[in-house]
């Protein structure tokens, strides 16, 4: 079997002669049966034609696809060699069978055949368009247009609707328009034009194919010339660019017109080749591939693309191509490159922060690099934020930074590891020589004046040098074994720079293991209290008594205060050991005389976290001292530290009723400006000043001092008293109280209570004005001696 083939003209024998591709066949109206024939056997020679330009996606094209099948089953042999019977038959066939319309019509454009699609594609019968004028089937507005071209055509005029396929718009019967691709020849009969057939095909499904085609093909040009980010094509064989987007241009600064055609080579010569090198990648890989790099324009301009390349296939798998997709991501890659150096980068100085110095010496570590590293700690810096405030103090800061890069040249890394920590690593050669020129640089550098917001600052800088590998190749031990080096700097008043050595690490071990201790002996309540008595300078009378905190290893014996309260501020212990003792001092006062007051020293730790007032109160109120017997002794140095924080408290114990008193006056920095601010109850003067008072300018001192308290109304306490000599002096001088070792040693709880109730001399009794100030000393040391023998006799016997 073969399928229907297009009749040849001897197949036809007996209707006429053949219209090669025309669809139509002219016909005499008055021979029906002759028109039929004639026209069936011009539709089957056709056929394969016709279905030439189908459809079959489309609903309506399916239906004439099946036709054509249905057509596909009748033997062809049988049409070539059988009698014009069978050919008449089978013509019948294929004119009921087909899908697209065929229409006949008379000179006068009257309808005269009319097949089964035709009725099923307008809606009329054959009973209702037979004889109707072809007008039916035209929209209205179209009809006068069409009525005089089909009687131009008739009449042997020029038209454009004969001859090759033409796509119009017909109307059902129901009013409704479509689109129709009409196929129109004449039919001539004896040289007489007589009318026209047709063949005409539904093409909606085509339309709105082609349509739907469109607009995506639309679609897709709006999608790819305003997509955000750049999208080229380019022939895979020439590698000449072929397609480039709108912002493509911009990206690259070249419109479309001067990139197409070109290769990269030719538009690029910098580094064209480099693009063309990945496209050779691109086509020996198996997908895509993702480059980024940096893209310089003609005018300087950078960005940084993120590019994706594939290769695609034509329509002909010889053609290739390469599609690729430009991300612009120079504003992401600034932002990360931004975030990535805040965090490896101080805000306030530029220079590396404490991650960034981690990772240096990691990385120097890793590499076998040897290197000194320096830790830098600003001496008195805080006093500078809490007295002129936290702009200054970032002024100081930053300043401090620049210091740091002129002092360590170009080849040191630097960095701010803290508030006022900063560290410095140097590598090359003679590393200890370096280390030491540096350190020294930063130390004379830092003494200089710092000149802030039209005032100026003052302070110091300690450093602590570690050197790797001679001192350690960890990072954790490294780090540790500086700060051992800077706390020794620091530990001889600051402003000087120290290596590390081996003694140090043997002395932290040391000291972590009695901070152990410590915690053990203050959760125990170890730490005890010894009091030295505080005596009136004009009768001699006790008037109150200093309670100093004591401690008694049970290996290492009497640990000096110095050392234990400084180890207790240093690991936040003091909070608790301070008012430990405080509540320890005020109950033991408890059982002394109502007329001596007990004075307790004070921490700059303490002050803090700004509850102290509340601490305090809290202590009296459970042990329910009077707060007037009450003393607590600040130092300068404390006083300076947090000056606006410092007074507040103080004013909220003052309101309490307790007294305040200055310790060590002389020793520190605090200014006399101070005491406008705040007037202390006494000042103790310090025992360096009570020492040299024979000597002329220790008693200006003492005497400048003696008369500021006597113009303020605070009373003056000479610490340090341990000769009548310099008792005689300071009483002459106008001292109002006196504490030494002259009037006793600091002693524990029962031999000061046995020498507060001494029957020889009560305290509180009024001497005698007319006795010496001598005779009552005198009374006191022997009272004293009395009191102190028996502690010691006890203390031996235990």
């Amino acid at each position: 079997m073969q399928r229907i083939r297009p009749f040849s003209a001897a197949g036809a024998s007996g209707f006429g002669s053949r219209f090669s591709g025309a669809f139509m066949i002219h016909f005499d109206p008055s021979n029906a049966e002759a028109i039929y024939e004639k026209l069936s056997s011009i539709l089957v020679q056709n056929l394969t034609g016709l279905s030439a330009s189908a459809v079959p996606e489309a609903p309506v094209e399916r239906t004439r696809v099946a036709s054509e099948t249905a057509l596909a089953d009748v033997p062809m042999d049988e049409i070539a060699q059988g009698s014009p019977a069978d050919a008449e038959k089978i013509a019948a066939q294929v004119v009921a069978a087909s899908g697209d319309a065929i229409i006949a019509s008379d000179q006068n454009g009257a309808i005269i055949f009319w097949n089964r699609a035709a009725a099923q594609m307008f809606g009329y019968s054959a009973s209702e368009a037979l004889g109707q004028p072809v007008s039916i089937l035209i929209p209205e507005p179209l009809v006068a247009g069409h009525t005089q071209a089909y009687a131009n055509a008739v009449n042997g005029g020029p038209t454009t609707l004969v001859g090759a396929p033409v796509e119009l718009v017909a109307q059902r019967a129901d009013g409704s328009q479509f689109p129709i691709e009409l196929s129109l020849t004449p039919w001539d009969e004896s040289a007489v034009r007589r009318g026209y057939a047709a063949i005409v095909r539904d093409i909606s499904d085509r339309k709105q194919l082609a349509k739907e085609r469109e607009d995506a093909r639309a679609f897709l040009t709006t999608v790819v010339s305003q997509m955000p980010a750049m999208f080229f094509v380019k022939d895979a064989h020439t590698r000449e660019y072929l397609l480039i987007n709108e912002f493509a241009e911009r990206t690259i600064g070249r419109p479309a017109s001067e990139v197409i055609g070109k290769t990269d080579v030719e538009l690029f010569p910098a580094f064209g080749q480099a693009y063309m090198d990945r496209d050779t990648r691109v086509l020996n890989a198996d997908g895509p591939l993702t480059f980024e790099s940096e893209f310089v324009r003609e005018d300087g301009q950078r960005s940084i693309l993120k590019t994706t390349r594939a290769v695609i296939s034509g329509a002909n798998p010889s053609d290739r191509y390469i599609l690729g997709v430009s991300e612009d991501v120079t504003r992401t890659r600034r932002a990360e490159a931004e975030v990535l150096r805040l965090a490896l980068h101080d805000a306030l100085t530029g220079l590396g922060n404490a991650a960034s110095l981690t990772s240096r010496i990691h990385e120097l570590i890793d590499s076998k690099t040897a290197f000194a590293m320096l830790s830098i700690d600003l001496d008195r810096f805080k006093s500078i934020n809490d007295q002129f405030g936290h702009d200054v103090g970032d002024a100081v800061l930053t300043q401090f930074a620049l210091r740091l890069r002129a002092a360590t040249g170009d080849r040191g890394f630097l960095a701010r590891t803290g508030g006022n920590e900063f560290a410095v690593i140097l590598t090359g050669r003679q590393l200890q020589k370096r280390a030491l020129k540096v350190s020294t640089g930063i130390v004379r550098r830092t003494c200089e004046p710092f000149e802030v917001h039209g005032g100026t600052a003052h302070c110091g800088a300690s450093v602590g040098i570690v050197l790797c590998p001679e001192d350690g190749d960890c990072p954790a031990k490294l780090r540790e074994r500086v700060d051992l080096a800077l706390y020794r700097a620091k530990r001889g008043g600051g402003g000087n720079s120290c290596f590390f050595n081996r003694e140090m690490d043997l002395a932290e071990h040391d000291r972590r293991k009695l901070e152990g201790d410590l915690r053990l002996a203050i959760a125990r309540g170890e730490i005890d209290l010894a009091y030295q008595p505080v005596v009136c300078a004009r009768t001699g009378r006790i008037k109150s008594c200093e309670a100093l905190a004591r401690w008694t290893h049970p290996s290492r014996g009497p640990i000096g205060p110095d050392i234990f309260i400084s180890l207790a501020e240093e690991c936040g212990l003091i909070g608790k050991l301070g008012e430990d003792l405080l509540r320890k001092a005020c109950r033991d006062a408890l059982s002394w005389p109502a007329d001596v007051s007990v004075a307790v020293n004070l921490s700059a730790n303490q002050f803090r976290n700004h509850t102290l007032p509340q601490m305090v109160g809290k202590v009296l109120a459970e042990t329910g001292l009077n707060p007037r017997r009450l003393q607590l002794e600040v130092t300068e140095s404390l006083v300076i530290t947090d000056v606006e924080g410092t007074l507040r408290q103080l004013r909220d114990l003052r309101a309490q009723g307790i007294q305040i008193l200055m310790d060590d006056f002389g020793t520190g920095y605090c200014s006399l400006s101070y005491f406008q601010q705040f007037c202390f109850d006494k000042v103790k003067l310090d025992k360096s000043f009570v020492r040299d008072v024979a000597v002329r300018e220790s008693r200006a001192i003492i005497e400048a001092v003696i008369g500021l308290g006597q113009k303020l109304d605070m009373g003056i306490v000479a610490e340090g008293v341990e000769t009548e000599q310099q008792m005689g002096l300071l009483v002459e001088t106008g001292c109002t109280h006196l504490q030494g070792y002259l009037f006793g040693r600091p002693m524990p709880k029962g031999p000061i209570v046995d020498l507060l109730y001494s029957s020889s001399c009560q305290p509180g009794v009024i001497a005698d004005p007319g006795i010496g100030l001598d005779y009552h000393a005198t009374a006191y040391r022997e009272r004293l001696r009395n009191s102190q023998g028996e502690y010691d006799r006890q203390a031996c016997a235990g």
